[in-house]
């Protein structure tokens, strides 16, 4: 007999059994790494059995994740529109997973700036994909190439900026808070 439960419980049963088969263990590998049997495992992935909290708490340390990240509910919503910044070539989405991640692409139209009081440095890591056009990132005291289809990431206390090299280019960046509030500047 199952236990009748709610989506919520369902969906939970779902991860657990998708990211144990993601790294490829068996109910065994999954059984020692969370002090639990394998019987009481497969019970807990097809619902024969309830999950109890501190399982559920053993289970999602061993498959590397958070128990907020296991019983977080599927958004009805997946499909996210952008907001545009025509003037300044921006186009953004805001990541809903992971709070205060923006995922911008950017139309670059001029050419990176000159001198050093135009780099900007601040705390995190940056990363960005040319879709088109020739990118040149400033980075220290480097001057990086990036063409389309390569991609850069770096960490963003060494100061850095961005231009087109030949004509307009599109990156689609991914940044974090200070990142966000360094270069996308949301109020303009």
């Amino acid at each position: 007999m199952t236990q009748d439960g709610s989506d919520l419980d369902s969906l939970v049963r779902k991860r657990v059994r998708a990211l144990r088969a993601a790294h490829g263990w068996s109910l065994d590998d999954l059984a020692a790494r969370c002090h639990l049997s394998p019987s009481t495992l497969s019970r807990i992935e097809t619902g024969h059995r309830r999950i109890a909290l501190d399982q559920l708490t053993a289970i999602a340390r061993a498959l590397g994740t958070s128990l907020d990240q296991l019983v977080e509910s599927a958004p009805d919503d997946v499909v996210t529109n952008p907001t545009l910044f025509p003037a300044r070539g921006l186009t953004q989405w805001a990541m809903r997973g992971e709070p205060g991640v923006t995922v911008a692409r950017m139309r670059l139209t001029e050419p990176p700036p000159e001198g050093p009081s135009a780099l900007k440095a601040h705390p995190g890591r940056e990363w960005f994909t040319v879709l088109s056009g020739t990118v040149v990132l400033l980075l220290g005291d480097r001057r990086l190439r990036v063409e389309e289809g390569q991609a850069a990431e770096f960490t963003t206390m060494l100061p850095h900026a961005l231009g087109a090299v030949g004509g307009p280019a599109e990156v689609l960046g991914i940044f974090d808070r200070e990142g966000r509030r360094s270069h996308l500047r949301e109020n303009e």
